[in-house]
């Protein structure tokens, strides 16, 4: 279905090419004047260079070419030479009407779908998952989701860091702690027990409490580094112990991300890139990509058009260990074996944007990746607390993540229980959907690469641009919908066609629907879900609006009654389908 600007701006590129321009001008934007008109086209200005003709006659001569068109209750054109358009509302509620029954709401699609990676999430196993983690799962997950949604094929990868010193410090810990434990015992050759030697809390105590003996104690450290290279060359019991925690961590990681509504397609890690390793760097030395500088093995990635510094892509350090560009480049060629993607977005801290610059460059430079793939560094921004600085426990430690979603959680429980006679069964209930449409729609709304402030307290509102006050939105429809079912009989999706109407708060609402299918497709193009979380705050405010402009339930004409309730009832569904795509959904009640 066709986008409603598109439809404008089809008319008026047809009344340019009728005049002798180019259809180029034609093109429509949303007025920056909402009070003046709904729809601009700024065409005559432009043109008014390459025809020398004044701009004023040009866009005078558009609108008496289209002056008669039923799409327009109003055109005109206005000093120096904008042309100002105002919608026919039978032509809105034409679109609207034809939204209603159509697949998606009218939003198409893709004709050419690609196989996009999403890589986010990224945690280390051993380690709970922290507030730094939120960003990076909360926004791939909606990108995730708004990819699928217009009919591309996404991968999701949570891409584990399993691979490193963190494992030797871990098994180090255990055999100082636990000398008897098998796994330590050369000689052993039987099966290893199938239960791990330790619960999620003691692995998550152990390595903090491994890495901070390890900094005052080298003898230690190097002790931890043997352990890693045993692991990483076959030791049985080493990698027994390997297992075990990963197994352990990826069941806390996977609760955790549960209660998130994060999802991934793939488990991926660092060690499974390993095996690609060795053939990756006989590869880019026997094609002269590589050169030995400082005793490392780099990839020369500068090229002459930088105006600033780019380093080099080091491969191999001098003790001939490999570093994470090492393990990312791996993972692009196992990526490509594997799924053939057209394109990989990377969610992660806009500080690594320079690493990640390097590490592309470097793929494709040296072809392990085809020149096809669009890579994305989708940098994200801090989450800090109201003195502007990370957030952190009142402790001044890194808080939990499933500390901070209860946290949330506990805070809206209180506050329906104080204002709301429900049970307490039905209160956790909704508490735990607020509080995750508060927690996700404060972090989504905000321009992926912007910090933002945490607040709490204006999160969990049930007033102003926050989750709450769309989860409530939706309520409020839900509510007038189940009354006008009660009252009528009637089902609201049966209600008939939506009418052309001169109500201003019916028309705005009436408008901002309508844009749907143009904001999915710029929020999927930009790799933007807070274009979404504008949307459906427009959305939301222009059904308050009206709401409390007009009696639907009580009023008296039937016809303008099932109008209304077939266009709320469009309101619902758009929202719905919106917050979906956020990554969260709304309670029956609230």
């Amino acid at each position: 279905m066709k986008k409603l600007i598109d439809m404008i701006a089809e008319e008026l590129t047809q009344a340019f090419e009728k005049n002798g321009y180019e259809g180029k001008y034609g093109m429509v934007t949303l007025s920056n004047r909402p009070d003046l008109c709904q729809y601009q086209c700024n065409g005559a200005l432009a043109a008014s260079k390459s025809y020398k003709k004044a701009p004023i006659v040009i866009a005078e001569e558009i609108v008496e070419c289209v002056k008669d068109s039923r799409t327009f209750s109003k055109i005109e054109a206005l000093m120096p030479g904008f042309i100002n358009i105002t919608l026919n509302t039978a032509f809105i509620a034409d679109y609207l009407n034809k939204m209603r029954p159509a697949d998606q709401y009218g939003c198409e699609k893709s004709e050419n779908p690609l196989t996009i990676i999403i890589d986010y999430g990224g945690p280390n196993v051993a380690k709970p998952l922290h507030v730094g983690h939120l960003r990076s799962a909360v926004i791939g997950e909606s990108i995730k989701r708004i990819s699928r949604y217009l009919g591309h094929k996404v991968i999701g990868d949570v891409h584990l860091g399993d691979w490193g010193l963190q494992m030797g410090l871990i098994i180090t810990e255990l055999k100082k702690r636990q000398p008897n434990l098998i796994y330590f015992d050369e000689n052993y050759t039987g099966e290893y027990p199938k239960e791990a030697p330790f619960t999620i809390l003691e692995l998550e105590e152990i390595y903090p409490a491994a890495n901070e003996f390890s900094k005052t104690h080298p003898e230690y450290k190097e002790e931890a580094k043997n352990a890693t290279y045993l692991l990483q060359n076959g030791n049985r019991g080493y990698a027994a112990l390997w297992n075990h925690i990963l197994n352990v961590s990826i069941e806390d990681l996977k609760k955790n991300y549960d209660n998130l509504k994060v999802s991934f397609d793939l488990w991926k890690k660092e060690s499974d890139v390993q095996a690609y390793i060795p053939d990756m760097i006989a590869y880019l030395k026997e094609n002269n990509y590589t050169r030995i500088s400082e005793g490392a093995l780099v990839v020369d990635v500068k090229e002459e058009t930088d105006t600033k510094e780019i380093p080099p892509c080091m491969i191999l350090k001098s003790d001939g260990a490999t570093l994470y560009n090492t393990t990312d480049l791996a993972t692009m060629v196992e990526r490509r074996k594997l799924f053939d993607p057209d394109a990989i977005i990377y969610i992660v801290d806009k500080r690594q944007e320079l690493y990640f610059e390097t590490v592309f460059r470097c793929a494709k430079k040296t072809k392990l990746l085809d020149e096809k793939v669009k890579l994305t560094f989708l940098g994200f921004g801090t989450m800090n607390g109201k003195d502007g600085k990370p957030f952190k426990t009142r402790e001044g430690g890194v808080m939990r993540l499933e500390n901070l979603i209860q946290s949330i959680n506990d805070e809206v429980y209180d506050k329906i229980i104080k204002n709301r006679e429900v049970s307490e069964e039905e209160a956790k209930d909704i508490a735990k959907k607020v509080g995750l449409a508060a927690l996700k729609y404060g972090d989504l709304s905000n321009q992926a690469s912007k910090d933002y402030i945490f607040d709490i307290d204006r999160f969990i509102s049930f007033e102003g641009n926050t989750g709450p006050y769309i989860l409530y939105t939706i309520v409020r429809i839900k509510s007038i919908l189940i009354k006008y079912r009660e009252l009528t009989g009637n089902n609201p999706e049966n209600a008939g066609n939506i009418l052309p109407s001169h109500i201003p708060g019916e028309i705005s609402l009436m408008l901002e629907i309508s844009k749907f299918n143009d904001v999915i497709e710029h929020s999927y193009e930009e790799n933007a879900p807070h274009k979404i979380c504008q949307y459906i705050y427009d959305v939301a405010n222009a059904f308050s609006s009206f709401y409390h402009e007009n009696k639907i339930i009580a009023q008296e004409d039937k016809e303008k009654q099932q109008s209304w309730i077939s266009l709320i009832t469009l309101a619902q569904g758009i929202l719905e389908t919106c917050i979906d795509l956020l990554g969260f959904d709304a309670p029956d009640r609230m």
